[in-house]
């Protein structure tokens, strides 16, 4: 098993980073879409019911499946031998990080529901959740490239 996961190394890492490419931009974007929602489709009728089409398409087609793929890509990774030293910091600020995104997703979800209930945060809160992503991705990114 071992042996394939070596030889596979390059493939699974470029799924890792496409997945991850894929989940980041829904983590950006469907908070911006509450921003919307919470401002101006919260009357009820067609603004909001386009909103709530966007937010559980945009949730179930692209992220869920992205999320999945980076978690299963990632922990093959984390398996092949020589990949990672645990011993490192690197590998667990990773490991923060990659679980506060999660965490972050599911955030998400519960506030996707919040929403089409009209229970919704403001769109200044959405607006600052916005920035979450951003700074789990810097510590995730500076975590592997420098390795600490």
């Amino acid at each position: 098993m071992t042996d394939f996961l070596s030889l596979a190394y390059p493939w699974v890492k470029s799924l890792h980073v496409m997945a991850v490419i894929s989940w980041m931009a829904g983590l950006f974007y469907l908070p911006r879409l509450f921003v919307y929602h919470a401002e101006r489709g919260q009357n009820g009728g067609e603004p909001a019911q386009s909103f709530q089409i966007m937010e559980e398409k945009l949730l179930r087609m692209i992220m869920n499946p992205a999320m999945v793929v980076t978690w299963l890509a990632g922990l093959a990774l984390v398996l092949t031998p020589g990949v990672v030293v645990w011993s490192d910091l690197w590998p667990w600020s990773k490991a923060a990080g990659v679980l506060g995104m999660t965490w972050f997703h599911m955030w998400l979800a519960g506030q996707r529901k919040a929403l089409a209930r009209g229970q919704g945060l403001t769109g200044r809160r959405y607006r600052m959740m916005n920035e979450l992503p951003t700074l789990l991705m810097v510590v995730i990114v500076v975590s592997v490239i420098l390795r600490f």
